[in-house]
């Protein structure tokens, strides 16, 4: 019975002179625990270490004043913060994960305005008449006006299949409002047709060449005055032709994240109706290029514009 109250006892003792970190912030260590923390850090350090001389009972006694003085110091000191810190399990370092861990603390790209959806020939053609009516009081105001331009077609996952037809084509003006017309149902209007014809309103968009021609392919009408952001975005950042994305130019411009999940993107843009996701989906799309090329087009150009990077542009949109 002794000997399991002496285990218990002892037991009970070590537990005390083990902290936790909320501790270690709270309290100063005690002489006990000073004691400890040096008692095994040399009984660790000794079997590396060479052995001392053997000092004489004089040099011990100073021995002993030094090392109670030490000890007096040491138990008024406490660890520092920042070294606890480095003890924690989500103590942040400057790692590559970290940096991941950053970027997805972003705020997700939304739309606040209104969504407008048109499905039927008459529809489409109502929606692009007051596009073009709201476009016209613009370039009053403020010469030419840019519009947030972007395509979606279903995708096939069959070798040898050709691509769908452009399914739904998204035109936003501003903050208020973005047109998400169903096109595989409508087919292209004529007051559709001015606005992707008329070279006094600028389309913007990252990979609008390439829209530009799958439009004409699949319906045989020209888009003009297109801008690819991914060349303003050379002439504006510098750094050579990136292979810029939506979603990376938006994190590195405007520090939010624009969610692309495949569910989404990937989906059925042929479908009857569209759901609330593909419409929110859509209209963020068209609205995100509209706002990255007002915020490229704000900034000083990093590249001077020569006729040969100029041309260079002229060649990517052009059909």
């Amino acid at each position: 019975m002794e000997e399991k109250s002496q285990s218990l006892e002892n037991k009970s003792k070590s537990k005390k002179t083990i902290l936790s970190e909320s501790e270690l912030d709270d309290e100063p260590f005690t002489e006990e625990d000073l004691q400890a923390i040096e008692a095994a850090f040399e009984a660790a350090t000794s079997s590396s270490l060479p052995k001392k001389r053997r000092s004489s009972p004089d040099d011990d006694s100073d021995g002993d004043d030094k090392t109670q003085q030490h000890h007096s110091k040491i138990a008024r000191r406490r660890l520092p913060s920042s070294v606890l810190a480095l003890q924690h399990p989500n103590a942040f370092s400057l790692s590559p994960c970290r940096q991941a861990n950053i970027r997805m603390r972003y705020p997700v790209m939304k739309f606040g305005g209104q969504i407008r959806y048109s499905r039927t020939a008459v529809q489409v053609e109502k929606a692009a008449m007051e596009v073009l009516k709201t476009i016209e009081a613009k370039e009053k105001e403020a010469g030419q006006t840019a519009v947030g331009f972007d395509i979606e077609w279903r995708p096939t996952f069959k070798r040898g299949v050709p691509p769908r037809k452009a399914a739904v084509m998204q035109i936003c003006l501003d903050t208020s409002c973005c047109h998400v017309m169903h096109i595989v149902h409508s087919g292209i209007p004529q007051s559709l047709q001015l606005l992707l014809e008329d070279a006094s309103i600028l389309k913007v968009g990252l990979g609008i060449a390439g829209d530009s021609v799958k439009v004409f392919k699949d319906y045989n009408v020209s888009t003009k005055a297109v801008e690819d952001l991914k060349y303003l975005a050379k002439r504006k950042l510098g750094g050579g032709l990136q292979n810029w994305g939506l979603a990376s130019l938006t994190e590195k411009l405007i520090c939010k994240q624009l969610l692309k999940p495949n569910k989404i993107r990937l989906g059925n843009w042929e479908a009857k109706f569209l759901s609330k996701e593909q419409l929110e989906y859509a209209a963020i799309d068209a609205f995100t290029s509209w706002h990255l090329y007002e915020v490229l087009r704000s900034l000083p150009d990093a590249e001077k514009v020569t006729p040969d990077n100029q041309s260079e542009e002229l060649q990517a949109v052009s059909l």
